[in-house]
Order: C-alpha cells, then structure tokens, then sequence
C-alpha cells in the first residue's frame, strides 16, 4: 500500500559523504544520457510515423516514458538520502492494459514524471556532469602528473595544458598537491547532491498526490473489509438455513407424528410442550436469519427488502423509494438495517401512529428519510441535523459507524412534539457486478 513519505530530514547528519556524493553525481551521466536518447529517438519515431497510426503508440511511450524512469530515480535516491521516496501512483481498479493505461494517463504524477524526465534529459544530467568532470579532470589531471611523465618518455609533463613540469619532484608536488585538493574539491559535490535531491523528491513525490492515493488505497481497503464481513453474514445465514432449521423443522414434524399416536396421557402432555417449544425454537431462529440477511433483499433488491419491512411493521408505514437499479452488496444491506432500526425505533418509542419512508438515487447518492408522526424528542439536541446520540444506545450508533464505512452519513431531526426524521446519505455506484 502506498504511504505519504516524510519529509526529507533537515539535520546536518543528513548532508551525504562525499564519496556518495560523488557516485550519486557520476551516475546520473549515463542514466541521463540514455534518457535522452530515448526521448529523442521515441519522439521522432512517433511523430514522423503518426500519420501511419503505429507512431501512436510510441509517443504514448514518450508520455508514459517518466514512470520507468522515477521508479528507478526514486531507488537512486537512497544513495544520498535514507528516507524512502514512496510510490504516488495508485493501483488500477481493474485488471488489464487498458485500465492501467486509462488509471495512469489521469494521474497528475505521471505528468510530473514525464515533466522531471525531460529537466533530467535536457538540463539536470548535463550539469551534474560539468561538476564532477570538473573535479575528476582538476584531482586528476594534477594526481596524474608523474603517469604522464613517465609514459612520455621525454622527462616533462604539461599539468591541465598549463604550465611544464619537467622534474620528478615537482611532478610528485604536483601529485601531493592534487590529492589535498580532491577532497576539499569534492565537498561541495556533497551540497549539489542534497540539493539535486531535494529537487527528485519534490517532483517526484507531491504531498498532494500521495494523499490522493493513500486515500484511494484506504477507500479500496474499506470496501473489502465491508465486502468480507457481508460474505460472513452470509455463510452463516446459510449455516442457520441448511443447518439448525432443517433440523429444528424435522424434529418439530416429528414430535407432531408422535402427539398423533395418541399415547399414555403424561407422555401426551410432556410431547406436547416439546413440540410447542420446537416450533418457538423454529420461529426464532426464522426471524434470527431474517435478521442476518434477508432473502428478498438478495432475490428481489432494496424496495422490496424495505416494502417487507413495512409490511411486518406494527405501525402502518407508507414506502415511497426510487431506486432505479440494483446497487453495491454492501450498500443495500446498509441501508436496508438502517432503516429496520429507523421503523423498530419508532414502532417503540415514537407512539406515531404512521410512517412514510421515502428515498432517490440521484447524481451518484442515495438518500433515504424515515419520518413519522410521534412525539418527537428522540435525541438529545433538538436541533435539526443533529447526529445521533451514542448514549440511548448502539444501534443508532451502530447504523451510523456502518454507513461512515461506505462514506455516508446518518443524520436526525427530532424536536419535542415531532415529527422525528431519520435521514442517511450514502454513495451509490451502481452494480456492475455483485458479490
């Protein structure tokens, strides 16, 4: 998962050596020079062949070019700096080329890439390599000194073609020199490499887009969480189906063939509470796994789910919801529990004497009002819009921390003498495939 990465470090231990320093500088030249090249080459391909149709894929090559290249910058950097640069790039909501193409091309950070490979091509690569040059060609020009008059063959020596050196003990002075000079020379290189870094990391990582994609990552995460607690509801909704009732109704069924017999009076009686628990047994757990998971909200969607609730309502509710599609799995189960707590609420407290639960999809949310004609006073501020009061119990607070989950919100209204309104927003992409 991608993480926001920490600000560079700004003590003075964060300064590298020179000596990284240095490797750092020298090895920018042939990455940069290959860059270069690549770019070049990739986008006079492109550009001549583009009236051919295959010259479109090379400058798409050309566009995407900085990915590669960042990638590889940001394990660079870890010569000079410590810190992890992290990945900003976001993962692809759906397996395949196309998608990672569609996710990439609407990525600011792949235009910050492309923009810092063209900076590396044309003018960071060339000056990071006047500056080591120059060191290399000073310390080693004058450390080279007695090499060059030995393999003459002529006893002199000319240092940087600027003065003669024609004895071997100037020639060493000249080489005692260069070596004095190689690390004071090399020492600023180790600012030009801070400062060279903190230039990648500023390009390559913008706060802004590893936010974005942390939040992505979270958002993703979040869903699947939601995805697999509703996938064990599920199976144990199954288990208590398959399982315990069959065997609660084969045994009720049972007991019933037995009270038929007609056998001695006390063991009538002691079958005929037996099968009278049986079938509360039964009824219970019925309505247990109705609880877990309807089945007409699976088979029949969120308005039938919520027409079902109002039919086994005490209190009569009128249902007017437009939804025009099936939604998200999770969406609908959170929905649907949020309002069977909306209507238990009120079929307990509220004394109304009728409901009205209405609701519409519309420009990407779904929001859904339960409203009735009570007493009202049902949260501690009267004031409309208020959230829910955690203290008169958890399964306000339990509708509101699940629609939080899908990045809803539940909001209430309930000022004495009512009307009390219970209102949840929620996001509602459709349901291009349900789990």
């Amino acid at each position: 998962m991608p993480t926001p990465s920490p600000s560079p470090p700004s003590s003075p231990g964060s300064t590298p050596t020179s000596l990284r320093a240095a490797f750092y500088l020298l090895t920018s030249v042939p990455l940069g020079s290959v860059t270069l090249v690549a770019l070049l080459l990739l986008a006079g391909a492109g550009s001549a062949l583009a009236v051919l149709v295959i010259g479109v894929p090379l400058l798409l090559t050309l566009v995407l070019s900085g990915i590669p290249l960042a990638a590889l910058e940001r394990r660079r950097l870890r010569l000079i700096d410590p810190v992890p640069l992290a990945d900003p790039h976001r993962e692809p909501p759906a397996p395949g080329l196309a998608s990672w193409l569609r996710t990439r091309l609407q990525e600011r950070c792949t235009w910050r890439e492309l923009a810092y490979a063209l900076l590396f091509a044309f003018v960071l690569w060339p000056l990071e390599a006047l500056a080591v040059g120059t060191v290399l060609l000073v310390c080693g020009g004058l450390i080279g000194t007695p090499v060059m008059m030995a393999v003459g063959g002529d006893g002199e020596a000319r240092v940087l073609k600027l003065w003669l050196v024609d004895s071997w003990p100037e020639a060493f002075a000249v080489l005692v020199a260069g070596v004095v000079l190689l690390p004071m020379l090399t020492w600023p290189l180790r600012f030009v490499a801070r400062g060279r870094a903190v230039l990648t990391r500023a390009l390559l990582s913008p706060p802004e887009a590893a936010l974005d994609s942390r939040i992505a990552e979270l958002d993703r995460s979040r869903t699947r969480l939601v995805d697999a607690f509703e996938a064990e509801r599920r199976r144990i909704e199954r288990d208590l189906h398959d399982g315990a009732q069959q065997r609660l109704v084969a045994l009720s069924m049972t007991l019933g063939l037995a009270r038929l017999e007609k056998p001695a009076e006390p063991l009538a009686g002691l079958l005929e509470r037996a099968h009278e628990e049986a079938s509360a047994a039964l009824v219970e757990i019925r309505e247990l796994i109705h609880g877990i998971h309807p089945h007409v909200l699976t088979d029949r969607g969120l308005v039938a789910a919520v027409e079902d609730l109002a039919d086994r309502s005490p209190i009569p509710v009128d249902v007017r919801l437009t939804v025009p599609d099936r939604l998200l799995e999770a969406v609908e189960t959170a929905v649907y529990f949020a309002v069977s707590e909306a209507l238990t609420n009120v079929a307990k407290h509220s004394g109304a004497t009728r409901v009205t639960v209405t609701g519409e999809a519309a420009h990407g949310r779904l929001a859904v009002a339960v409203e009735d004609d009570g007493r009202g006073g049902a949260v501690a501020d009267p004031g409309a819009g208020a959230a829910p009061d955690a203290s008169g119990g958890t399964g306000l607070q339990g509708v509101a921390d699940r629609l939080s989950v899908l990045g809803g919100a539940l909001l209430m209204s309930s000022p004495p003498g009512g009307p009390t309104v219970f209102r949840l927003e929620v996001p509602c992409p459709p349901a291009d495939s349900r789990t």
